[in-house]
């Protein structure tokens, strides 16, 4: 079977949280895209809530991302859901996803009367005011049974835009994670001196500093990341570990997505295992200065939404 190569099909894919991938969006050799092109066609934009599906063994996940997540984007075993803002058509025209319906009972509730609002409430600001509701702790903590068992059901709570401004704040954290103010880590590169006369166990010991083992591992106590044997990032606050996405914290997912791991196969193992952790060293303490930033206005905001009023 073969099929005509477009560079247009090739998107940005979120495999896991915070972790992207590039994704040949094939209508040949994707064996089950679900709803994919009516959610993200080709050259159109478009913003979804990812969420943890019915029967979930992990802790809840709700994550906004702006192209198609993997099917286990949260776990290794647990599937997940996305709710786009959009639809789109094979001729690519857009329909709103929230009905009209739906607008109709928020105005009910929200707007009654004739009288003309401030900030009339749309269909853009009722998918940010559920983006916030469902980052609401006292609401996930009241109906953590519920959501594991049925599609998650938004209450009206009594101040709209309150939590629809919190839910487009965290919106725009969480989809342009890779564009907000990078947190100011403390970088450690440990310098090894070199020896005047190599003997055999000192030339192994100067191969490993030209090349450190990779370790990416998370040091929550001591506020730290160790990357590899020659570097450590510092100045990790106690919050940015406290944002979790399922039995993990989205810094520790990029830490494993990041990790060297060696394929079972034999002949991936031989002829396509080039990954190396040095060549993105620089992209991921960037990308984990950034995702710290994005940790700590989260739990910030997560914080104000448990003393709020519902």
């Amino acid at each position: 079977m073969k099929e005509t190569y477009d560079a247009k099909r090739i998107q940005r894919a979120a495999h896991r949280p915070f972790f992207t991938l590039y994704l040949y969006q094939s209508p040949l050799f994707i064996d089950r895209p679900g709803a994919a092109t009516e959610m993200f066609p080709p050259s159109a934009r478009n913003a979804a809530i990812c969420f943890s599906d019915i029967g979930s063994r992990t802790d809840y996940v709700t994550l906004a991302i702006d192209g198609i997540a993997d099917l286990h984007f949260g776990a290794a075993v647990d599937a997940y859901q996305q709710v786009p803002l959009y639809l789109f058509d094979e001729s690519g025209n857009r329909t709103d996803n929230i009905t009209d319906w739906a607008i109709e009972q928020f105005k009910k509730y929200y707007q009654p009367g004739r009288t003309k609002p401030k900030r009339p409430i749309n269909k853009e600001a009722i998918f940010h005011y559920v983006y916030g509701v469902l980052h609401d702790p006292v609401y996930r903590e009241k109906y953590a049974q519920n959501l594991k068992r049925e599609f998650p059901r938004i209450p009206f709570y009594k101040d709209f835009w309150q939590w629809a401004d919190w839910g487009k704040e965290l919106m725009d954290l969480h989809i342009n994670y890779e564009s907000v103010e990078p947190w100011d880590l403390n970088i450690a590169h440990i310098t090894p001196s070199k020896p005047l006369k190599l003997r055999k166990a000192d030339e192994r010991a100067e191969a490993r500093f030209n090349d450190p083992k990779a370790l990416l591992k998370a040091d929550k106590e001591g506020g730290r990341i160790i990357l590899d044997e020659l570097t450590i990032l510092g100045n990790i606050p106690a919050d940015a570990w406290d944002y979790r996405l399922g039995n993990r914290s989205a810094l520790e997912w990029i830490l494993d997505q990041y990790k060297e791991k060696t394929p079972k196969d034999p002949t991936i193992r031989e002829k396509f295992n080039t990954y190396r952790f040095a060549d993105y060293k620089e992209k991921v303490i960037d990308l984990l200065a950034r995702v710290t930033r994005v940790s700590v206005e989260t739990q910030r905001i997560v914080g104000e939404m448990r003393g709020a009023v519902h």
